[in-house]
């Protein structure tokens, strides 16, 4: 049942949910023309509740097609950038300067489950610091024991990919 939590599967062991994500592209250096020609472009991810952020990325990163990796994060808060924001960063990322800057968790250990995610609940992904792509993600749903397979999919795609470096001429 979508939304259940909790759930115990056989042997008494909690069974494995299955997220469906939607990843909104919400800001970046997209050229006008191909803005005009897809204005919206978003894809939908299920992963698995054991998954972690930093898998999230990958598959964010090839859903809309990027070839060059950058820096990024994932923010839980009101709109990009909040400053009351949960953060969780790369492990590379996680000094801090005073104790509001420390980080909520980092990616390669922060799972699916362990956010408790609730639907239609949104967060926030920033890729590349000095591009600045920003996509907001909200849990469509989750259901107990998915089917069998590779974790994460693309279900869904929505408009084309724009181009990671768009050429300034288009």
């Amino acid at each position: 049942m979508p939304g259940k939590r909790d759930t115990k599967g056989e042997g008494g062991k909690r069974a494995v949910r299955l997220y469906s994500l939607e990843v909104k592209l919400i800001d970046g250096p997209v050229a006008e023309a191909f803005a005009e020609k897809n204005p919206e472009m978003s894809r939908t991810i299920q992963m698995r509740g054991n998954q972690t952020l930093a898998q999230l990325h990958e598959a964010i990163f090839d859903a809309f097609d990027r070839d060059d990796e950058h820096m990024y994060e994932f923010q839980f808060g009101k709109e990009p950038m909040d400053p009351k924001a949960r953060r969780y960063v790369l492990p590379m990322d996680s000094g801090y300067i005073f104790d509001e800057d420390r980080p909520a968790g980092l990616v390669t250990k922060t799972t699916i489950d362990s956010l408790r995610l609730k639907p239609k609940e949104s967060f926030y992904y920033w890729f590349d610091f000095g591009d600045d792509w920003w996509h907001q993600i909200t849990l469509l749903e989750f259901v107990e024991a998915p089917p069998k397979g590779v974790y994460p999919r693309v279900t869904h795609r929505v408009g084309r990919s724009p181009p990671q470096y768009p050429n300034v001429d288009e």
